[in-house]
């Protein structure tokens, strides 16, 4: 029920907004976010509106962030060979050898090995073959303005990206992202680029689309201000009896429990396991039986990324698979 609603609302605001297409500058929503950032940031209110009157709705960017209405079965299984495959292997290789040095560097700086750099950026733009082509002030407009489900969230991105343009110099209509305002090679959304993008490379400003080192050190910085532990362990497959692991499950991704407080709850923990805060996560595939991991403090970490457990893991299987064959 609540993802037809959401569906129904996104209907709705095509409805409204998309098929009359005009420009936002007339909305009473939109003058109280410029009368907003003007206030607060001294935007210049005139410029601001200016760039609203040109801007239109974008149906495509409603069309992907909504959930489907029959959302179908998720499979671990088939998530995991979207991105761990032959030609993805291949390329993450490839940007491994061509940024080798860089690549040291950073996990020197911050601990986060290179295989994990690596694979992220693969997982999120197969190295720069999937960045995006969609305005970005445009499309994170159109979020904020006619995506009640998540409007919040992406008025605070567009009003990152309004501070980014003008601590860049740049006009924010000027950039190209993924439908959701995710930029560059590591597609981070613009607060993220003014609070964790560096620059890595050394010419004197930060280029996540054009500077893989930059997007390097980049990663590797947002994980480390995540809270990513040098040398520590990111997941470890168990094993599981009866239900009540089931509470495990429920407690959420977050690492609170040793390894040893868990067979309490039917896991059956690897002696070599490290001791360690972890969480019981599952790895569901329908018609297949449940893989279920320990994920640690690193594994968290990863999810600070993309809020998901299938993400954590194929950024770790991935590394893996990279570090094996370098």
């Amino acid at each position: 029920m609540k993802r037809i609603t959401i569906a129904l609302l996104v209907l709705f605001a095509l409805n409204t907004h998309v098929a009359c297409a005009t420009g936002y500058a007339e909305r009473d929503d939109v003058h109280a976010f410029i009368a907003d950032m003007q206030a607060r940031h001294g935007i210049d209110a005139d410029r601001l509106a200016a760039q609203f009157a040109r801007t239109r709705p974008i149906p495509a960017v409603l069309k992907a962030i909504a959930p489907p209405v029959d959302p179908g079965i998720r499979s671990w299984d088939t998530y995991r060979q979207r991105f761990i495959e032959p030609r993805r292997i291949a390329a993450g290789l490839d940007f491994w050898r061509k940024h080798q040095a860089k690549l040291e560097q950073a996990q020197t700086l911050t601990g986060v090995p290179a295989e994990i750099i690596v694979a992220i950026i693969g997982i999120e733009t197969f190295y720069g073959k999937h960045l995006g082509r969609f305005d970005t002030f445009a499309a994170l407009t159109t979020l904020a303005f006619d995506y009640p489900p998540r409007a919040d969230l992406f008025r605070r991105e567009l009003e990152a990206l309004l501070l980014l343009a003008r601590d860049e110099g740049r006009s924010p209509g000027s950039y190209h992202s993924s439908f959701a305002g995710a930029i560059g090679l590591p597609q981070f959304l613009p607060s993220s680029i003014r609070a964790y993008a560096i620059d890595f490379d050394g010419n004197g400003h930060i280029d996540l689309t054009g500077s893989p080192s930059d997007a390097i050190g980049s990663v590797a910085n947002f994980l480390k201000e995540h809270g990513w532990e040098t040398a520590g362990p990111v997941a470890e497959k168990v094993g599981v009896g009866g239900t009540a692991h089931e509470g495990l499950i429920t407690a959420g991704i977050k690492p609170v429990r040793r390894p040893a407080e868990m067979a309490d709850f039917g896991v059956a923990v690897p002696t070599n396991a490290p001791d360690a805060p972890a969480a019981l996560i599952d790895l569901v595939t329908p018609n297949a039986e449940t893989e279920y991991w320990l994920g640690y403090q690193n594994f968290y970490v990863i999810t600070r990324y993309n809020r998901s457990s299938f993400y954590a893991m194929a950024v770790f299987q991935f590394a893996q698979v990279l570090k094996e064959r370098n």
